[in-house]
């Protein structure tokens, strides 16, 4: 029998594409012979985790956690994509991405990159993933991730459906003040959709961008060139009412905006996020 090196799990992982686990069973059960630990991944069906790198993953759901800190708490935010829903809301998935949030929160991770080379329980995240594709015969990945800190955390997590797991997780971070009002601003973020704090926040580029756009549209419409520049204001302050959060109507009273919501109970908002499943990748184009 060959001695099942580190070397050769390597070679037949690469190979085939099948997770660490699975190649060690394999080679164990061939007794070290590489050809025939590749008919057994074969036979078995879980060779194809590198072959599932091109199907699309946009399915999936959102595991987040807040835990206390030495200064307040920290929210922290996973979303694990699958290719179809029925491998989403199955238990076993769910439970799959709780176990990678927990991974985060171990590793104080930052980004979705820290995660996967963060310690798993055998070897990195990276690795705990492929086990998991060659699990669920589908594509899984890591997809978004979010964290934000303050005194106050709070998360609302949304459902599209009963049967379904989270599909929209909103995080806030506030004062303790701000603590009061912090669930109705998370119900807000997940249905409006912000992508800001305040407009100091928007990028110049994005400022500049709305600004030429609204420009190029009054001087379209026949405006007098004389008011364009008191319309264009007019648009952008329009804009920033829909992608700035403290800005925005307060959908459940829409007289007064959510910054006045804080401004009510004396409280602040210092930072928020928001992933919704499958939007990763259409926010990045």
């Amino acid at each position: 029998m060959a001695a099942i090196t580190a070397a050769l799990i390597k070679q037949v992982r690469e190979d085939t594409g099948a997770g660490m686990m699975d190649v060690k069973k394999a080679l164990t059960e061939a007794e070290g012979d590489v050809a025939r630990a590749k008919e057994i991944i074969r036979a078995k069906g879980i060779q194809a985790a590198g072959k599932r790198e091109g199907r699309k993953a946009q399915e999936g759901t959102i595991a987040s956690k807040v835990i206390e800190t030495a200064n307040g708490e920290t929210g922290y935010a996973v979303e694990l994509n699958s290719e179809t829903d029925f491998v989403a809301k199955t238990p076993k998935f769910v439970e799959f991405a709780d176990t990678v949030l927990g991974y985060a929160v171990a590793a104080d991770a930052n980004s979705a990159d820290e995660l996967l080379e963060a310690k798993a329980e055998d070897g990195t995240v990276k690795v705990a993933i492929e086990e998991a594709a060659a699990l669920f015969g589908e594509h899984v990945k890591v997809g978004q991730f979010a964290k934000i800190s303050g005194e106050h955390v709070e998360i609302y997590a949304h459902k599209k459906s009963a049967e379904m797991p989270p599909s929209i997780v909103a995080m806030i971070a506030t004062d303790k003040a701000g603590a009061a009002v912090a669930h109705e601003a998370a119900l807000q973020i997940s249905a409006m959709g912000a992508k800001w704090l305040t407009r100091e926040d928007v990028p110049a580029d994005v400022v500049e961008s709305e600004r030429r756009v609204a420009t190029e549209k009054s001087l379209a419409e026949g405006k007098p060139e004389k008011i364009v520049p008191k319309i264009v204001e007019g648009r952008l302050n329009a804009f920033y009412k829909e992608v700035v959060l403290l800005e925005q109507p307060f959908v459940k009273d829409p007289s007064k905006t959510v910054g006045k919501l804080f401004e009510e109970v004396g409280g602040k908002a210092i930072a928020f996020a928001r992933i919704e499943v499958g939007k990763g990748e259409e926010d990045a184009e």
